[in-house]
C-alpha cells in the first residue's frame, strides 16, 4: 500500500468497509459546524452604489474606493449611528468598497440584523459623499465653489481686452505694431490653453460631486457562511479528513498484508486461506468488552486496506477450505505426526480459525493450539510435536514481529512447516441442508495456555 498510487478504487474501499465510521464522523462534523454557528451570530450584508461623474482613471477610482472605506469616513458614520458597544474600529471590519463597472463605487456594510446592515451602508455612503465633495472642492462654501468660475470669467475678459488692444494697434504700418499684435495673439492663445487645462484638471467638469444611485436594499438572507453552510462544511471536512487519515495511515503502516510477504517473513510456505464468520469472532472472550463492541459497531474491527480476496459463500465452502489446508498438511508430512499451532496473542480472527482447523484435522495430523505474545514470543519446547504451523490474520503484524515468532519457534526446536491466513467472512443465515453446525470433536483437546507456556 505504501508504494501504490492512490486510486478511486482505494477510496471506494474505504467508504465501503468503513462506511459506519465515516458516517459517525460526518455527523460529528455537522454538530461541530452547528456549534460554530451558535458561537458566531448570523451576519447580513447589503450595498449601495455611488456614481462619480466625469472622466476618471483607474488609479483615481481605486483611490476613491479606499477613501470610502477609510477610517475618516467610517468613524464619522459610527458617530452618527451611535450604536452601543460598536465603534469605528469594529465598523471598519464590516465596511468594504470596490470599483464596479464604469465610474461606480459599490460600498457594502455588514451587521447582525438586516435593518442595521441597511442603515450602515446608507450612512457610510452619505459620509463618503460629503467627504469626497470637500476633497474635490464641491463644498457648501459659496466662495470656494465660485473661485474656478471667477477665474474663467477673468480669462475671458482678458482675452477680449487683448483683442481690443490688437485692433487698436496701427495694423501693418510699422514693424513695432506688427510685433505688438503678434505678442498679443500669443498671450491670448496661452490664456485659452490655460483655461482648457483648468477644465481638464476638474474631473467633475461642471463641479458636480458623487451621485448616490439609490438607498441600500434590505438583505433578505444571511451572509456566508450561513448556518447550513457551516453544518455541511463541518460534515464534509470531517469526512475528508477521515479518508485522508486512512490513506496516510495505510501509507505509513509496516504491517504485512499479502500472503507472500507474510510467508517470507516466517521463512515458510503458505498453505492457504480460511474464513472465520463474524459470529465466531464475536463470541471470543476478547471480543466481548465494551471497546470491542464499539469497534464492531463502527466497523473498525475489519481491515480495509487488505487486498480483495474471495471468501467462501456459505458454511459448506468454509468447511472445504479448512479440509484443503488439512490435506496440504498431510501431504507435507505423510507419516502421522503432531504439530503445534502457533497463534499471535490478541488475534481474535486467527484463534477461532486455529481451533476450527484442529477440529477439521482430527487425528491426521493431531494439532495443539497455543497463543504466543508477539512482544515477548515464547513457544513451548519441543515434545511430541514435530513442527509448528502459524495461523494469523493479514494486516495485523509487521515483518519484525513475525520474525520474532519464527525465531521463538526455532529456539524451542520447532520447524515452521507452513502458514495459514485467516480472514473475516460475512455471516450467512443459510447453511447447507442436513449439515450439523459443529463437526466431530478433535482427538486432542485444544491447548488452553494463552501465555505461550507449555500445556
Amino acid at each position: 500500500m505504501s508504494d501504490d498510487t492512490i486510486r478511486l478504487a482505494t477510496v471506494g474501499r474505504i467508504v465501503r468497509r468503513r462506511g459506519r465510521l465515516l458516517a459517525v464522523l460526518a455527523v460529528l462534523g455537522a454538530l461541530v459546524g452547528y456549534g460554530a454557528s451558535l458561537v458566531f451570530p448570523p451576519r447580513y450584508t447589503t450595498s449601495a452604489s455611488v456614481l462619480l461623474p466625469g472622466a476618471w482613471e483607474e488609479r483615481g477610482l481605486l483611490t476613491q474606493a479606499e477613501i470610502a472605506s477609510s477610517s475618516v469616513v467610517v468613524d464619522r458614520a459610527a458617530d452618527t449611528l451611535d450604536w452601543d458597544g460598536v465603534d469605528g474600529v469594529e465598523l471598519r471590519e464590516r465596511v468594504s468598497a470596490k470599483v464596479s463597472d464604469g465610474n461606480i463605487i459599490e460600498i457594502s456594510g455588514t451587521a447582525d440584523t438586516p435593518e442595521r446592515a441597511q442603515r450602515l451602508a446608507d450612512q457610510v455612503v452619505e459620509q463618503y459623499v460629503g467627504f469626497a465633495a470637500r476633497v474635490v472642492g464641491d463644498t457648501t462654501d459659496p466662495e470656494a465653489a465660485a473661485r474656478p468660475e471667477e477665474l474663467r470669467q477673468l480669462v475671458q475678459r482678458t482675452g477680449r481686452r487683448i483683442t481690443e488692444l490688437a485692433d487698436a494697434a496701427d495694423p501693418g504700418r510699422t514693424v513695432e505694431s506688427v510685433q505688438t499684435r503678434t505678442e498679443l495673439a500669443k498671450l491670448r492663445t496661452a490664456l485659452q490653453e490655460a483655461v482648457a487645462e483648468l477644465n481638464e484638471a476638474d474631473p467633475a467638469g461642471t463641479g458636480s460631486g458623487p451621485v448616490v444611485m439609490g438607498p441600500a436594499a434590505r438583505p433578505d438572507g444571511e451572509a456566508p457562511p450561513t448556518r447550513l453552510q457551516l453544518v455541511v462544511g463541518g460534515a464534509l471536512s470531517f469526512f475528508l479528513l477521515a479518508v485522508v487519515g486512512h490513506l496516510a495511515a495505510a501509507r505509513t503502516s509496516r504491517r504485512l498484508r499479502t500472503e507472500p510477504e507474510i510467508a517470507a517473513a516466517l521463512g515458510t510456505a503458505p498453505l492457504g486461506t480460511v474464513d472465520v464468520s463474524a459470529e465466531a469472532a464475536a463470541h471470543r472472550p476478547e471480543a466481548r468488552g465494551a471497546r470491542a463492541r464499539i469497534r464492531r459497531l463502527l466497523g473498525v474491527d475489519v481491515r480495509w486496506d487488505l487486498p480483495p480476496s474471495d471468501t467462501a459463500g456459505d458454511e459448506e465452502g468454509r468447511r472445504i477450505r479448512y479440509r484443503r489446508v488439512c490435506a496440504r498438511l498431510r501431504d507435507r508430512s505423510p507419516a502421522p505426526r503432531r504439530l503445534l499451532v502457533v497463534v499471535p496473542g490478541g488475534d481474535v480472527i486467527a484463534l477461532p480459525a486455529a481451533e476450527r482447523l484442529v477440529a477439521e484435522a482430527g487425528d491426521e495430523p493431531r494439532l495443539r493450539v497455543v497463543e504466543v505474545s508477539v512482544a515477548l514470543p515464547t513457544v513451548p519446547d519441543r515434545g511430541d510435536e514435530s513442527g509448528a504451523l502459524v495461523v494469523l490474520s493479514a494486516g495485523s503484524w509487521t515483518a519484525e514481529e513475525l520474525a520474532g515468532v519464527r525465531e521463538a519457534c526455532a529456539d524451542a526446536g520447532h520447524t515452521v512447516v507452513g502458514v495459514v491466513l485467516a480472514g473475516p467472512a460475512p455471516a450467512r443465515a443459510a447453511r447447507s441442508a442436513g449439515r450439523p453446525r459443529d463437526t466431530a470433536a478433535p482427538a486432542l483437546a485444544v491447548g488452553a495456555d494463552t501465555r505461550g507456556g507449555p500445556a
